[in-house]
């Protein structure tokens, strides 16, 4: 297994998640107090924040976006109870404040801050749209920040590793040429993609895959930004898959870190990073990190995807 440090970044206080969304909207009808009152819903809550950092996440991240939906203004209320919790439960360790609404984000930052000796935060994300909205705050309010390597004005499946590593390019240059970033404060994602669906119609075109790892090798070849770090939404990979997902999951850990990726955002639970992968199951991860779009690349890919669902198929 590649050695050094693996950043966890706790995934599960996040409105998506339907037993956690089902306890937040529990305590948003509660009303005001709620978060402070001793209630089941509360201490679910307080519960999974502090068993985040009992075991060893690096961070704890917050996402309150599907409240947001049909009330940006109670999404930006809840960014501050919640990172409130994680600041009094978390035993210490830094939120993630996540969101992709700038007022959330401000929002999130100003609550951690409220209060001096504060661990540095991160925030997820910037992109580039957004570097001269959110970089600026830093110069008050310390964080960290995940870049998220995305053209919104170009399709997904166009994007090249030349192109992704531009905008890494553009992020940091900004980010430590104009506001003061250090390279160790910056974490790009160069997204995951679900393993089920990543065989490009178009021949000759790589794997989405393939482009996310080689992407985070290039950037990281490039001498200026050689201590930046990498933070993928893991589960991503496994949607739609039928079974042995957390084994998938890891295996794409450990693949990844072969590349240079050293942070998650996880279910710390699961121990990525840690323990070592199932050998056929990380062959699977392989040939999809190998698939650059020639013909046996993508044959091996599908072959051993078909043969794993077969195998797996309830």
């Amino acid at each position: 297994m590649p050695s050094g440090k693996f950043y966890q970044i706790g995934e599960s206080v996040h409105a998506s998640i339907p037993k956690t969304g089902a306890v937040m909207k529990e305590l948003v009808k509660a009303g005001p107090g709620a978060y402070e009152k001793s209630s089941d819903a509360l201490n679910y809550m307080v519960a999974l924040i502090a068993d985040q950092a009992a075991k060893g996440a690096d961070y704890i991240a917050v996402n309150v976006d599907a409240f947001g939906e049909d009330d940006p203004a109670l999404a930006v209320d809840l960014m501050r109870k919640y990172v409130a919790l994680v600041k009094k439960h978390g035993g210490g360790v830094p939120v993630c404040i996540d969101s992709s609404d700038l007022n959330c984000l401000k929002a999130g930052l100003d609550e951690w801050y409220k209060t001096p000796g504060a661990p540095v935060p991160l925030v997820n994300s910037v992109k580039v749209s957004t570097i001269d909205a959110l970089l600026p705050l830093r110069k008050e309010k310390p964080f960290k920040v995940i870049g998220m390597l995305v053209d919104e004005n170009e399709r997904a499946d166009e994007a090249t590793v030349d192109a992704i590593y531009k905008l890494a390019r553009t992020i940091f240059d900004a980010a430590t040429g104009k506001y003061g970033f250090t390279p160790d404060d910056l974490f790009f994602d160069t997204t995951a993609f679900p393993l089920a669906i990543d065989l490009p119609m178009m021949p000759g075109t790589p794997s989405f895959t393939y482009r996310c790892f080689e992407s985070i090798k290039k950037i990281k070849s490039d001498p200026d930004m050689k201590n930046v770090h990498f933070s993928l939404g893991i589960t991503n990979c496994v949607n739609d898959l039928p079974a042995r997902k957390i084994g998938i999951c890891r295996a794409y850990v450990q693949k990844g870190r072969e590349y240079g990726l050293d942070a998650g955002i996880v279910n710390v639970n699961h121990e990525y990073g840690q323990k070592p992968a199932d050998p056929d199951l990380l062959a699977l991860v392989g040939a999809f990190a190998e698939n650059d779009g020639s013909a046996d690349k993508s044959m091996n890919a599908m072959m051993l995807m078909g043969d794993f669902c077969r195998q797996n198929r309830k």
